[in-house]
């Protein structure tokens, strides 16, 4: 324990201290500055001088070891001042023993506690900030990034190209898939910015209107697929569980207009990310959606974890209901006919497959990116905050493989695709 806390109880002390809070103190302030619950008058002032600071400086200086508290503010600098200046020259000059120098912080860091708890006000000191710079990520995030756009680019293009010139007439099932199809189009102009972004150690080049597109289209895309692999999955039950009814499930013009407002919901979803989320300068680099950035990061919090709850969570859910009751009704489903056999097989697939998409793509992503939030918001350990950045990136990694897999999906649950893909693939092989 410091000196200073020694001197601190001393009744003198303690009669400084109430001084600077006490009601007559307080009254008399200066009129018309702003209240504040610590007031430092001049009698306060000379006192905590008297009892903290003025012995040390006196016993360096040669002078009297407290002033009258009738002392005034000109009188006080004009007698202490320069005996601070020559008390630091002494103190300079002098030797002092690394035991000393401890005690000396040490009583520092008491008497600042010791305000602090008087005050009720947070210390401001920088010595307890802490900082968590950015980190270089690993090389094979942007290597893993462009072989997937590549991937992407092909399977989609060719699955779009499919879809707009070779299936002439379409049903209800091939409007979904076909919005689908659009979702992952839309994400193939932003990838390239990510690589380079991530090739670049994490600078942001291209300004901050396309960075703040960027993440709408990112938004869009994630959410987009969420949300039409829900509905998939609930059109595919209603179609094998009711075959023979007709449900407003099978009316093409009911999931034209239901998929125009799955566009719609997802434009008012993006918007605050967009004018949210912004470009930061961290440590001399421009960053775009990284963790590290702390402007708005309360509203950042609680808009993330809405989303997961209600954009992710409740469409997995939905999900998860529709494919166990659709893999009930396939276990008592008859394989004695043909049709029975490949809708059985067909469908088992689909469920396969879209629980992998969300598993594999969408998980790791909801999960890295509220941990790193809450991590950051609550100023938690920068090892962690770390882990959890390497952790978030590599998660978009695994949502762009939904590109790579959401073909899959198109060639289970819909014959016309299959054919059609069947078709071009030979022709391809015959050009070869």
């Amino acid at each position: 324990m410091g000196p200073n806390v020694h001197i601190w109880r001393h009744s003198r002390c303690r009669g400084a201290g109430w001084a600077l809070t006490s009601p007559r103190a307080r009254s008399q302030a200066v009129p018309g500055t702003p209240r504040h619950p610590l007031v430092l008058t001049e009698t306060a002032a000379v006192s905590l001088l008297n009892c903290l600071f003025l012995p040390r400086v006196a016993e360096a200086a040669s002078l009297p070891s407290a002033l009258p508290l009738s002392a005034s503010w000109k009188e006080l600098v004009a007698m202490w001042l320069p005996a601070g200046k020559a008390s630091g020259r002494l103190m300079k000059n002098s030797s002092t023993s690394p035991l000393a120098e401890k005690q000396g912080q040490t009583s520092m860091e008491a008497s600042s506690q010791s305000v602090q708890a008087t005050s009720g006000y947070p210390s401001t000191s920088t010595s307890t900030s802490t900082e968590c710079k950015p980190q270089v990520l690993p090389v094979i995030i942007p290597i893993l990034l462009s072989i997937l756009f590549v991937a992407c680019l092909v399977l989609n293009s060719t699955s779009l190209w499919i879809f707009w010139f070779h299936i002439k007439r379409w049903n209800s099932s091939l409007i979904l898939q076909f919005n689908l199809v659009l979702m992952d189009t839309l994400l193939i102009p932003i990838v390239p910015l990510m690589v380079t972004y991530f090739s670049l150690g994490n600078s942001w080049l291209f300004g901050q209107f396309l960075c703040q597109l960027k993440i709408f289209i990112l938004s869009t895309h994630l959410y987009g697929s969420i949300y039409f692999l829900t509905l998939i999955s609930i059109h595919r039950y209603l179609a094998v569980a009711h075959y023979s009814t007709r449900t407003l499930w099978k009316k093409k013009s009911f999931l034209k207009k239901l998929s125009l407002f799955v566009w719609f919901v997802l434009c008012i979803q993006g918007l605050p990310l967009f004018f949210v989320l912004k470009t930061s300068v961290l440590n001399g680099t421009v960053k775009c959606l990284s963790i590290h950035q702390s402007e708005f990061s309360s509203v950042y919090l609680y808009y993330s974890i809405f989303l997961v709850t209600i954009s992710f969570l409740l469409p997995f859910g939905i999900s998860l209901i529709c494919y166990a009751l659709l893999g009930a009704i396939i276990m008592k489903m008859s394989s004695t006919s043909l049709r029975g056999r490949v809708m059985k097989t067909k469908s088992l697939q689909l469920i396969m497959v879209s629980l992998a998409i969300f598993i594999i793509c969408f998980v790791p992503l909801h999960v890295s990116r509220t941990v790193g939030v809450i991590v950051k918001y609550y100023n938690m350990s920068c090892k962690l905050l770390l882990q959890v950045e390497i952790a978030y990136y590599a998660s978009w990694v695994f949502t762009l493989v939904n590109c790579c897999l959401n073909p899959l999906i198109y060639n289970f649950s819909s014959e016309k695709f299959n054919e059609s893909f069947s078709k071009s693939l030979r022709k391809f092989r015959f050009f070869k």
